[in-house]
């Protein structure tokens, strides 16, 4: 019986992957049927066989009641865009300069939900969402409901591999046929359906969903002895991982025209959405020395497909007040269902922005999503205006506050500088409390706007007092004991945010999440940030004058310097903590990483090099205290070498880190 048994396992594996990934069924459901039912009667006759890696393991069951929250080891980046050829002619110009010569490996671009699946000892560990690149969330139950997925490969060391789980357009067919049978509402999309579906508590309603998935990267590669990215990819297809077949390596930026001429004209056709084309520099050491920005890989982009363009009509222009004062107008148009989702609105951005399209109310316009996400007014129909139609002016007094609206000298948006102004003050607690600053979860855009009007949020340090309105709140109708007691620990669990999380937080203009963290480790606690003087704040790598001004400006407001006291009796963190940075032979030289590591990847190194004060910085210049160097550097050590700039080997690196630790 065991032969037999894993002839099914092994059958029904091809024709699972045939029907999901490849769109090419090789026998009938019933037949298929027929043999899954052959192999669970089996595998429950004989229990001696049992093997995680049966296709009979997917069907769910586990109810959880909520995903586990779980750091990446490495992060997972977004990718730059680009939208025309010479977007990528630019980026090709900025890589060669770089590293030289390249070839590229050019893929489809999914349009799915990222996924990094973690192996340990051959078995399938756990699955992690994308979430903000730091942090995801632990779907491993669902992620298993994937009938092509290896649960278990024949390679013992530890593995990530990083892909996107998707649902086929058939499938999502199948799917809102039964639902339109029982009247429910139809999945929009293939997108939405596969992000809604892996994240359903339920492990049975994903994996009825029948889920599919492509591998993309095997990360941290060249640690595996692997060379190339598409050395990498074929890897992963002898290990039994589902690569899409449909990549191609160029050469240059006219074969790579071609590649994204072909699949222009085949997309529709594809048995999957895809939304674009990535690029990838395919030699893994040039990836190494490209590096990263502080959001995108350097050595890939991801050419977005010409949007689906549609009309409709503006029926109004209305504007929004953001947490810096900024206004921004909204054209609110007639709904048109645009690349899967209904459009109403469409943001105008600036005066200029409206003046160099002359958009106007009651013209039919054109529109698109920018990137195949944000709609966008592509143009007005002149022919179709009315005679009576008048030039678009932003009103110049705040809808919200009927404060004067200003335009700085050199700037294209209007203000509204009143610190008191409701919308400011809401706009600045929804991104206090936001995922990328401290994380505060159950306070969402419309909970914070319904705790404010309700007189229970009015500024940010009231976030520390709502235990005085315990009892409104349980008694209010959709929160309740269980939702306050989340919210409270929410809030503490804030505190123990790290500094530049709360830097980022207080909303200071032209302070980013980059800027925040350079300043966090740059001062090392807030009191020697709010005593720096502008020249000592513009003085730092990356910083200059229009930062500096505006952070003394914010320190300088009373208001804000009584919100800083109250965060800090109240325990927020305002200091790095002193076992993630220290002094060290590093603290405060601009330092340059090159070449392939042995015994880190980039990014630990990066990380390490942070932890003891030092600044990381992307290229060399005169301004470069420090090279550290693996093999293979390419051109940045001979730059190095030529402007005189201290050069050391990983080696040096390494013994410098064990004397700092002693």
């Amino acid at each position: 019986m065991k032969e037999r048994i894993e002839e099914l396992r092994s059958k029904l594996s091809s024709y699972a992957k045939a029907y999901y990934s490849e769109d090419n069924p090789i026998i009938s459901d019933f037949e298929y049927d027929q043999l899954y039912s052959e192999l669970l009667n089996l595998e429950e006759k004989y229990p001696e066989y049992f093997s995680i890696d049966s296709i009979t393991q997917r069907v769910g069951g586990e109810v959880l009641e909520y995903f586990e929250k779980v750091k990446h080891p490495i992060a997972l980046y977004s990718l730059a865009n680009a939208y025309s050829i010479e977007d990528i002619e630019e980026f090709d110009r900025k890589v060669k300069a770089q590293v030289g010569e390249v070839e590229y490996c050019v893929e489809l671009k999914i349009d799915g939900l990222a996924m990094a699946l973690h192996y340990n000892q051959g078995e399938l560990e756990m699955a992690l969402t994308r979430g903000d690149g730091e942090i995801g969330e632990n779907v491993t139950n669902n992620v298993k409901t994937i009938r092509t997925l290896p649960l278990k490969i024949n390679e013992l060391r530890t593995l990530e591999i990083r892909g996107e789980v998707y649902l086929s357009k058939k499938q999502l067919e199948l799917i809102n046929e039964e639902r339109a049978l029982v009247k429910q509402e139809l999945l929009i999309n293939c997108r939405n359906a596969a992000a809604g579906s892996i994240r359903q508590l339920d492990s049975r309603v994903a994996a009825s969903r029948k889920l599919s998935g492509f591998w993309y990267q095997l990360a941290d590669a060249n640690s595996y002895g692997l060379k190339k990215h598409s050395e990498a990819l074929d890897w992963l297809d002898e290990l039994g991982f589902v690569t899409n077949q449909r990549r191609r390596i160029c050469q240059n930026i006219d074969e790579i025209e071609e590649f994204i001429k072909t699949m222009e004209e085949e997309r529709k056709d594809l048995p999957y959405d895809i939304d674009g084309i990535v690029i990838k520099v395919n030699d893994l050491s040039a990836q190494e020395e490209l590096g990263y920005t502080i959001k995108v890989p350097k050595w890939a982009i991801a050419y977005k497909f010409k949007a689906e363009e549609v009309r409709s009509i503006i029926r109004s222009i209305e504007i929004t007040i953001g947490r810096t004062g900024k206004v921004t107008p909204t054209a609110r148009m007639d709904k048109v269902f645009i690349q899967g989702t209904n459009v109403t609105s469409a943001q105008l951005h600036n005066q200029d922005y409206i003046n160099s399209k002359d958009i106007r109310i009651g013209d039919t316009v054109i529109v698109s999503k920018a990137g195949d996400i944000i709609p966008e007014v592509v143009e007005v129909v002149f022919a179709e205006r009315k005679e009576d139609s008048e030039p678009y002016k932003l009103p110049t007094i705040c809808p919200k506050c009927q404060s004067i609206l200003y335009r700085l000298e050199g700037e294209s948006d209007y203000f509204c500088f009143n610190p008191d102004c409701p919308a400011r003050v809401v706009e600045s607690m929804v991104h206090f409390a936001s995922r990328n600053c401290l994380n505060i979860e159950g306070f969402g855009a419309k909970s914070i706007e319904d705790f404010y009007q309700r007189g229970w949020l009015k500024k940010i340090e009231d976030f520390l007092y709502l235990s005085h309105y315990k009892e409104e709140i349980i008694a209010t109708k959709g929160y309740g004991e269980k939702t306050y007691q989340n919210m409270i620990l929410a809030i503490e669990k804030a505190k123990k945010q790290p500094w530049e999380k709360l830097l980022y937080a207080l909303g200071i203009r032209h302070i980013g999440e980059k800027a925040a963290l350079i300043l966090a480790f740059e001062f090392k606690n807030m009191d020697n940030l709010q005593k720096a003087s502008k020249e000592e704040i513009a003085a730092i790598y990356d910083m200059g004058e229009v930062k500096a001004e505006s952070l003394r400006y914010f320190f300088a407001d009373e208001k804000n310097q009584v919100l800083i006291e109250e965060l800090k009796k109240a325990g927020f963190s305002m200091e790095v903590q002193e076992n993630s940075i220290k002094k060290s032979y590093f603290s405060n030289k601009k330092v340059v990483i090159t070449g392939t590591f042995k015994n880190y990847t980039r990014n630990q190194a990066q990380q390490l090099l942070q932890s003891l004060g030092a600044n990381n910085v992307a290229s060399i210049s005169k301004e470069t205290d420090i090279l550290i160097h693996g093999e293979l550097p390419g051109s940045k050590l001979e730059k190095a070498l030529m402007l005189g700039v201290k050069c050391i080997s990983e080696n040096e690196f390494m013994d410098l880190i064990n004397l700092e630790n002693k």
